[in-house]
């Protein structure tokens, strides 16, 4: 995304998320992986960061990804066909210390053995909570991004739990903090999928990074 989204592009962004959006394909290993089909884009972020939320409220589903209040559930690659047009995909959660160490180090592996050479992945959405800004952690998953010139966006979820005063401060500060990383995309979209902010200028986003990369919605 280039350019500002306009209100062209939240159209055509509603009516492709408006599309049958289902469950296509899970995988745990690299052996695993569905064939490169269509564009994908896929969510990053730590556990309990609120990705399987953002996720439903893109789509307009409350439980297309599964939501639940105990971290780490989401344990494989969740492939998700979008009116055959464009692939969502939801990626196992990191940074959550009651996961055992083999645990991680396998989800770790999975995700680098999916973004290496994945020519349909259009973009990684980097999800990081509002409240808390982005965290060590955070830097050392955009780091690999950096090292596989894998392009990722930032988006802040639970903006709503920012009093309004504050949010545009955490828009800039996680926007400053981003200029370390070459593979991130400028601009830091704050969402919440609770008040539905942020959510159509995402979706008009994910068709202007369509249109630019050759594919239509």
């Amino acid at each position: 995304m280039t350019e500002a989204v306009t209100a062209d592009d939240i159209e055509v962004g509603r009516k492709l998320f408006a599309q049958p959006c289902d469950f296509l394909w899970g995988a745990d290993n690299a052996a695993a992986l569905p064939p490169m089909s269509l564009p994908e884009i896929a969510f990053a972020g730590r556990s309990n960061v609120g990705k399987s939320s953002l996720v439903n409220a893109l789509t307009g589903r409350k439980a297309l990804a599964r939501t639940s209040i105990t971290p780490g559930r989401t344990q494989q690659l969740n492939f998700f066909s979008l009116g055959g047009k464009l692939q969502l995909v939801d990626m196992p959660g990191y940074g959550y210390a009651a996961v055992g160490k083999e645990k991680v180090i396998h989800w770790t592996k999975l995700q680098q053995d999916f973004l290496r050479g994945r020519a349909t992945l259009l973009r990684v959405f980097l999800l990081i909570d509002a409240r808390h800004g982005l965290k060590p952690i955070d830097h050392e998953t955009m780091d690999v991004f950096d090292r596989s010139a894998i392009s990722f966006a930032v988006v802040l979820t639970k903006g709503d739990a920012v009093k309004a005063a504050g949010r545009d401060a955490v828009v800039t500060q996680v926007g400053a903090d981003l200029k370390r990383h070459p593979a991130a995309f400028p601009t830091v979209t704050l969402t919440s999928a609770a008040e539905s902010m942020g959510i159509a200028e995402m979706r008009g986003g994910i068709v202007q990074l369509m249109r630019e990369r050759g594919t239509t919605a």
